[in-house]
């Protein structure tokens, strides 16, 4: 039998797409950041693959072995109350039937949401063969539909962030990805690496579905993105790798001066066992 309160919570993070205004997700790699997040209000948390993967120590690229993945986004998913939609790169494996194992672990997980992406890591071949992803889709939302939960499939294309092809004709190639993967049954659909307003606004007006977008240095401000029609704004490892670099800062302060003013203003040992254990407390 489905869990009630997971089908609820994968409802409500549908309905995030279609409302007014977009969803926004600082995406988190651990549980101290993940309560982070949702202490600062958000209304659903992302994971990020990449994070997750550099503090285990693996490379990004599915590098990391799936069940670390899954185990790591379901800590997370248990100790947050708001819906957890996880970053599970290409799926761990080209067929449709890995799709659907791993579509299977991210709901056992107890996540509401799947990013599913169409790299190979092959730079021959660098985007998996458009008839096979949409097959490893449908077996994902066969899953979520056996399983009786609504999981919310954002399907990626790295066309522009691979600089796949002729730039003349990588928008082409990347709509008619995500148009494929729109019809194929995903709810929304993800191109990173694009910058710049015109065209986002091109593709959320070609693809009339919700369209995610990364935001990076240099790419429009929220906003902006609203404004565009932009229903999905996440900052994928950007919030990760800026905490190493506020790390890297500190350990140069320390090392140089012999100073710690830059652990001026971080929560308190007391506020992060607040945060860590207010669930358990709840249960107990």
């Amino acid at each position: 039998m489905p869990d009630p309160e997971q089908k609820k919570k994968a409802e409500a993070f549908r309905a995030l797409h279609t409302g007014t205004g977009a969803v926004l997700l600082p995406n988190v790699w651990d549980v101290a950041s993940a309560r982070i997040i949702e202490e600062a209000g958000f209304q659903a948390i992302a994971t990020t693959s990449a994070g997750i993967a550099f503090a285990q120590g693996f490379p990004d690229g599915q590098k990391i072995p799936a069940d670390q993945m899954i185990t790591a986004v379901a800590h997370i998913a248990s100790a947050v109350c708001v819906p957890v939609t996880a970053d599970v790169e290409a799926g761990y494996g080209q067929r449709p039937q890995d799709a659907a194992r791993t579509a299977r672990n991210v709901i056992d997980s107890g996540a509401v949401g799947m990013n599913f992406e169409d790299a190979t890591g092959d730079a021959d071949h660098p985007l998996t063969e458009l008839t096979l992803q949409l097959e490893r889709i449908r077996a994902i939302r066969e899953t979520a539909e056996e399983l009786r939960v609504p999981l919310v499939l954002n399907a990626r294309t790295d066309v522009y962030l691979l600089h796949i092809g002729d730039p003349s004709r990588r928008y082409e190639e990347a709509v008619r990805r995500l148009s494929a993967f729109r019809n194929a049954g995903a709810d929304c659909v993800f191109v990173p690496g694009v910058r710049d307003a015109e065209t986002i606004g091109r593709i959320v007006a070609d693809l009339k579905c919700p369209v995610n977008v990364l935001g990076v240095p240099g790419s429009p401000s929220v906003p902006e993105l609203v404004k565009l029609g932009v229903k999905r704004i996440s900052l994928g490892s950007g919030p990760m790798r800026s905490s190493l670099g506020f790390l890297r800062k500190l350990a140069e302060e320390v090392k140089t001066s012999g100073t710690y003013t830059l652990m001026e203003g971080a929560p308190s040992h007391a506020e992060m066992n607040k945060l860590i254990s207010w669930k358990l407390e709840i249960r107990n």
